[in-house]
């Protein structure tokens, strides 16, 4: 029942968009324009373009429920970073932040752990936010934990 949105890439973007489609579900690309990377995959019911990743990357939380993250570069720190810190900040209401991949994330996590906790840059409520899984019914069961707490009035916390 939910609306799948994407950077509306290839790759597990790509996937995402039509594991919606292939279940009729909604399927939307938020595609950032560039010179050469990235073009619209063929699976997006609406696709948004953006020059701007700021832009982009404001529609993508804004709209969202859940996020989750896969292996990526620095396009994909940059918005699990920001909505993490939405989070933190309530600027935007608590979702899941769920990342795919154990042995690619692990790594991250463990350095946030040993030095930004240790060092009381961060609490660590803030990485207890971060569900880090490789199983896909862990994933599902995550978000819909936080849509059933939110529809009974549960610890959703509202936007700032």
């Amino acid at each position: 029942g939910f609306t799948v949105m994407t950077g509306g890439g290839p790759g597990i973007m790509e996937a995402a968009n039509r594991g919606a489609r292939d279940v009729k579900g909604r399927s939307i690309g938020c595609n950032i324009v560039l010179p050469k990377e990235q073009h619209p995959n063929p699976y997006l019911d609406t696709m948004l373009e953006f020059h701007y990743f700021f832009v982009r990357k404001l529609m993508l939380i804004k709209y969202s429920r859940a996020f989750l993250a896969f292996p990526g570069g620095f396009g994909t720190m940059d918005e699990l970073f920001e909505t993490v810190t939405l989070i933190q900040t309530g600027k935007i209401a608590e979702f899941p932040l769920i990342l795919f991949g154990s042995d690619y994330w692990r790594p991250l996590l463990d350095y946030l752990q040993n030095t930004f906790v240790r060092h009381g840059t961060i609490e660590p409520i803030d990485l207890a936010r971060i569900t880090l899984t490789d199983s896909v019914d862990d994933a599902v069961a995550s978000i819909h934990n936080a849509v059933v707490a939110n529809l009974r009035g549960g610890a959703r916390m509202e936007p700032a």
